[in-house]
């Protein structure tokens, strides 16, 4: 699959990812101390109906804006954070961190006067029982601001840069007019806690979850609901002059709205959920890493929302491995939709390891019984089933204007999600013969509709010594029939 077509293959991101080590990020906003108490509990207090946690271990960690630069670190890239720590213990412990995991820290500037903000985490059993912060919200005076960005400055220029905003003071009006003066061209994602996004006038992409989206928009909104959630993400594009957004939607996934072109839904993989802290800092720390490799948003969503599920496997705010991202991708279902390059040199490892390729291919429009029944037959005939499909476009010169009614690219997740199948790949030309002539499979595999004589690319399949099997129709069970249903009901 091309990049064009939005949602990219595993191959392509897993590229952009091997690229982050080359890049420099500046991370400014809100940085904070972690720390995490960890015990069992057997009882409940005599004093009051709460939990008694015996205490077996203490653990601090970066957390904010901190969390986000630790991220771009673990993933081998260069970051510069600014923020604001004060002039105590949580201050110092905070900077031996930042130096642990290679952050540079010197546009984390030192107030006495303000204490570095805290948040201390009760655990037992691993579910978090409590939190107890320690802060002072108040911005930033002008000066201070001032300072942060010119130390900024003096340093190199970044690839891309990221504004933590969790309301503690950093990101005010004067540290977004600093950064927008000295930005040159890097792109400028950040991770909205203002209800006005006009405040963040002119930012490349804004990452709202859907409680911040709703809040901003001034109503509620339905997560179930895409074009709602597109008109409300539009007006504030259009209000705050915006590039994008990203909203981040939990166990729904990402709804990526550019400012123009159409929205683009990227689901969520299915994983067991342990503590979501610290998961959109993940996710905006990728999204920011790829879009400094200059990939197309949706692809940045991607790779975001792979990481972020990852986070949400494991307790606290942690810094997710380029390895298990890696780990992520390759188990989900879009790993399995392939470019026709990457499928041609799948098929040979295939081939070189004795699997007997099979290969079938059509429009696969609204899947049903029919398709899945051709799917397990052909599935049974070999070690490796191979889809290919036609584009929208071939599919529009096949069957006319009206079709398809699932975009190629739903088509191909929908199918690659499918256990029976192992590749899918999706073709623009109107016969899928210059697939198979990079494939070639031992069995090619068509519907009872199709004579052998009829079927394109038999001789080429077995002029290499494969063959062709026919695989009897479902009555009643097509493509066709079920529209003629649809339409009857109506």
């Amino acid at each position: 699959m091309s990049e064009a077509d939005g949602i990219a293959a595993t191959d392509v991101l897993l590229a952009r990812l091997e690229r982050f080590r080359n890049l420099h990020v500046w991370v400014v906003g809100d940085v904070m101390l972690d720390e995490y108490l960890t015990g069992a509990v057997e009882r409940v207090s005599p004093e009051a109906p709460v939990p008694v946690v015996h205490v077996r271990g203490s653990e601090h960690r970066l957390g904010g804006a901190a969390n986000v630069a630790r991220q771009i670190a673990a993933l081998g890239a260069r970051v510069t954070l600014g923020g604001v720590i004060g002039e105590d213990e949580a201050g110092q412990r905070f900077r031996e961190l930042c130096a642990a995991v290679h952050i540079d820290c010197s546009a984390v500037l030192c107030v006495p006067e303000r204490p570095t903000t805290r948040k201390l985490r009760v655990l037992g059993q691993n579910q978090q029982l409590l939190r107890l912060d320690f802060e002072d919200g108040k911005p930033c005076a002008a000066e201070l601001v001032g300072r942060l960005v010119s130390t900024l400055q003096a340093g190199s220029p970044p690839d891309a840069i990221i504004l933590s905003d969790y309301a503690k003071g950093v990101v005010t009006p004067d540290t977004l007019a600093g950064i927008a003066r000295v930005r040159a061209s890097a792109p400028l994602v950040i991770d909205p806690k203002h209800r006005d996004f006009t405040r963040y006038r002119g930012a490349t992409t804004l990452t709202p979850n859907l409680h911040e989206l709703e809040v901003a928009a001034g109503r509620r909104l339905d997560p179930d609901d895409p074009a709602s959630l597109t008109a409300a993400a539009r007006e504030l594009i259009a209000r705050a002059g915006l590039e994008s957004m990203v909203v981040t939607l939990g166990g729904r996934g990402m709804l990526v709205v550019p400012a123009v072109g159409p929205e683009v839904a990227v689901p969520a993989t299915r994983r067991e959920v342990y503590d979501v802290t610290g998961a959109g800092d993940t996710a905006i720390a990728v999204l920011a890493l790829a879009l400094a490799d200059a990939a197309p948003l949706v692809q940045a969503a991607q790779l975001a929302n792979a990481a972020a599920g990852v986070a949400v496997c494991q307790v606290g705010a942690v810094a997710v491995s380029a390895a298990s991202i890696r780990d992520a991708l390759a188990s989900h279902p879009d790993s399995k939709i392939l470019s026709r390059h990457d499928l041609a040199s799948h098929a040979a490892t295939w081939r070189s390891a004795g699997k007997r390729i099979v290969f079938t291919n059509g429009c696969f429009d609204l899947l049903h019984a029919g398709h899945l029944t051709l799917l397990g037959r052909a599935a049974r005939l070999g070690d490796v089933l191979v889809l290919a499909i036609n584009s929208d476009a071939s599919v529009r010169r096949l069957k006319g204007a009206e079709r398809p009614l699932v975009p190629q690219a739903e088509r191909a997740a929908l199918l690659a999600a499918l256990s029976c199948v192992d590749a899918v790949t999706i073709f623009d030309e109107d016969t899928p013969l210059a697939v198979l002539g990079e494939v070639r499979p031992d069995v090619l595999v068509k519907g009872g509709d199709y004579q052998p004589s009829d079927v394109v690319g038999r001789e080429l399949v077995e002029a290499a010594g494969g063959r062709v099997e026919i695989v009897p129709l479902v009555p009643e069970r097509s493509t066709t029939s079920l529209l003629e249903r649809i339409r009857r009901s109506r």
